[in-house]
């Protein structure tokens, strides 16, 4: 497929895993700084009222921190705090302008494909993304996941499941080894979950998360604390 795609000024790369600090409304004062983040995710599904108004005054906000953005309003089904389709289509809609990237479901069809052009043709990179929080997926669904996600036109794939054991997380290293040339963004999380933020980077996962205050996600590591453990392991 290619080089990977860049998000804003942030070149992705293999081998170079670049770190994602999450949060929404209560942690945007956190965001704004984020010692060792590359790029910001302003989850709008989080804020207390989630309304267009509100979501831009805080993108604003962050672009002039300086690091590239991705905007995120996650869906019910997959973590995400219960909004309406039309909600969630405001949002993207006016922080578009504000952003370098968006992520959406998916199984979010008929929002992808109002979403996805717009964005591509704004030249946002688009990251489609799929959540399994009750069990790993089996390798043939993982596979098929991006697979549909390159076909909607996605420039990343994220793929977060739960991973219980070794063994779980084995089954998403080997799917991310895979297809490393696919441009994929693979997270496990709960027991797992920490693990896998060091080790998946070295399969191909080009973007890894953390917290700047509470966890966004099973698993997640603070970003102070795993941007030192990728220096550690990853110099570049």
């Amino acid at each position: 497929m290619g080089r990977p795609p860049a998000i804003g000024a942030v070149q992705l790369s293999t081998g170079t895993p670049r770190v994602v600090a999450a949060g929404g409304e209560a942690e945007l004062d956190a965001l704004t700084t984020a010692a060792g983040a590359d790029v910001v995710e302003l989850r709008a599904d989080l804020f207390e009222e989630p309304r267009p108004e509100t979501v831009t005054a805080a993108l604003v906000r962050l672009r002039a921190a300086g690091r590239p953005i991705i905007l995120t309003v996650r869906a019910a089904a997959e973590g995400g705090r219960p909004l309406d389709e039309a909600r969630r289509h405001a949002l993207y809609t006016a922080g578009l302008p504000h952003v370098d990237a968006v992520d959406l479901e998916i199984a979010s069809g008929a929002l992808v494909a109002e979403v996805v052009p717009r964005a591509r043709a704004t030249g946002r990179t688009v990251i489609l993304s799929a959540h399994a929080f009750d069990a790993m997926p089996p390798e043939d669904a993982l596979r098929a996941a991006i697979e549909r996600a390159a076909e909607l036109g996605a420039d990343l794939t994220k793929i977060a499941a739960l991973a219980g054991d070794a063994e779980e997380l084995r089954r998403l290293l080997a799917v991310t080894l895979a297809a490393r040339d696919r441009h994929v963004v693979t997270l496990a999380m709960g027991p797992m979950g920490p693990l896998s933020r060091l080790v998946l980077p070295a399969a191909g996962s080009l973007l890894t998360y953390g917290h700047v205050g509470r966890p966004t996600a099973p698993g997640q590591l603070g970003v102070a604390e795993l941007a030192a453990e990728l220096r550690r392991l990853y110099p570049s």
